[in-house]
């Protein structure tokens, strides 16, 4: 059975070459690549788009040795990190040895507090991906494309990010023993910048948006300057979106191997959405879930929602947008796989939504206040479309509900800058009762 994923849609005569022989390369159950336009089948390698169509290239597996319950126990026997998933994922058999960050198997909170708020009754979870090593999803997608760049011989490790993704990187170059180089808009949250830096490799500020940032690091990859430099979302694209697949496994295997009724997911290129439903859609194949219907909610925000934007429109084509929102990490306005999110949230019925800087905010304050947990201001995003989802009568609160928290909230500081102290007040009870604090 041939499972497939989706990539970017970029030239592939720009991909860089590899020092390692692609054919020859220990990638566990991954085959070979495979175009989501055409079907095209090319050698795993660090190519990322179809040279017979330009549509984007994604891995394609052989799972049709696997019996479901062995494959179960195998998975429920081993380390409470993504790689429990490895029979599932391009990585070789050994990848656990190796050096890496080891992220996944965060909390899937139980959010009774919030469900209460928002009214839902058929129970409400948070999937809490602050726990990652650099508190952020980001470790996930970067795991893999670290796997990826050690069997193509790459020695730099290299990515554009919105931030989060600049940090997963360093932090993984760091520990693997490789060079890393990213690049990121120059005016990111500070917070972001610190963490994306501190790990020792070069962090580099474009001038312009995440959009510009790309475009160069897309004509990097096709200079000799980047001779041996795996960028993790573009020439190792295919390998690193399955990273976002294990947040599909650790929500049913901590579901009770049951698949949830409604997920809601931000959206900034896209790809993590796609990829949620491609593990979902993989798990019911395998026999791993009952097979029964299940909504995927995509959450943007206001001020950069170009696939929020199609769908109340009913287009099939995503028009990019200049991004101006609070939430940063979200803010591509050009989203890869956009029209595939389209195609999800009608298939599976469900909907695209967004929640302008206000809402953000306040969905932030709202998860902390309830459950205990410092979002990001994407977790404000898919919060607050949540609750807006509610309203509008398009989710229902009856149905088992799970929330993506994707970062940690010590990151967007700024975006609740006005949250301080309650009083300040003289060391003396009789302060503490003038304040109206007894």
């Amino acid at each position: 059975m041939a499972v497939q994923t989706a990539a970017t849609s970029t030239d592939s005569a720009a991909a860089n070459s590899a020092t390692a022989n692609s054919g020859s390369v220990d990638l566990g159950p991954a085959a070979a690549l495979s175009c989501r336009e055409c079907g095209h089948r090319v050698p795993l390698g660090p190519v990322f788009a179809c040279e017979e169509c330009f549509g984007p290239l994604e891995i394609a597996y052989d799972f049709s040795a696997y019996d479901t319950e062995e494959l179960r126990r195998r998975i429920e026997s081993g380390p409470a990190n993504i790689w429990r998933y490895a029979p599932l994922l391009p990585v070789p058999a050994d990848v656990a040895g190796k050096p890496n960050l080891n992220p996944g198997w965060t909390k899937l909170v139980q959010a009774d507090n919030l469900a209460r708020e928002l009214g839902v009754t058929g129970g409400l979870y948070v999937k809490d991906d602050s726990g990652n090593p650099t508190h952020s999803f980001k470790d996930r997608v970067v795991a893999q494309a670290l796997e990826a760049a050690r069997a193509f011989g790459f020695t730099t490790l290299s990515c554009s990010s919105t931030g989060n993704l600049a940090g997963a990187v360093g932090a993984a170059a760091a520990r693997a023993g490789f060079r890393s180089c990213v690049f990121i808009p120059h005016d990111l949250e500070q917070g972001k910048v610190v963490m994306a830096a501190v790990y020792g490799g070069d962090l580099v500020g474009i001038q312009g948006n995440y959009d510009d940032v790309n475009r160069f690091c897309s004509e990097l990859i096709g200079d000799p300057a980047g001779e041996g430099w795996g960028f993790v979302n573009v020439n190792l694209r295919p390998y690193y979106a399955e990273g976002s697949k294990t947040l599909a496994y650790e929500i049913c295997e901590q579901l009770g191997w049951r698949l949830p009724d409604q997920i809601v997911v931000p959206i900034a290129s896209g790809s993590q959405l796609t990829k949620i439903d491609k593990g979902l859609q993989e798990l019911i194949k395998l026999g791993l879930v009952e097979d029964r219907p299940y909504k995927i909610f995509g959450a943007q925000a206001e001020g950069c929602s170009p696939v929020s934007t199609a769908y109340k429109d009913g287009h099939d084509v995503v028009r990019p947008q200049k991004p101006d929102t609070i939430a940063k990490s979200l803010a591509i306005g050009n989203p890869a796989d956009g029209p595939y999110v389209l195609d999800i949230a009608r298939r599976t019925g469900g909907a695209v939504e967004d929640v302008d800087d206000a809402e953000i905010v306040d969905a932030i304050r709202l998860l902390a206040r309830t459950e205990g947990i410092f979002a990001e201001t994407a977790g404000g995003v898919t919060v607050g479309v949540t609750r807006k989802l509610i309203k509008n009568g398009l989710l229902d609160p009856e149905k088992t509900t799970v929330v993506l928290n994707t970062g940690d909230g010590l990151k967007t500081l700024d975006a609740v800058a006005g949250t301080g102290l309650t009083a300040t007040i003289r060391p003396s009870l009789d302060a503490f009762r003038e304040a109206g604090l007894a």
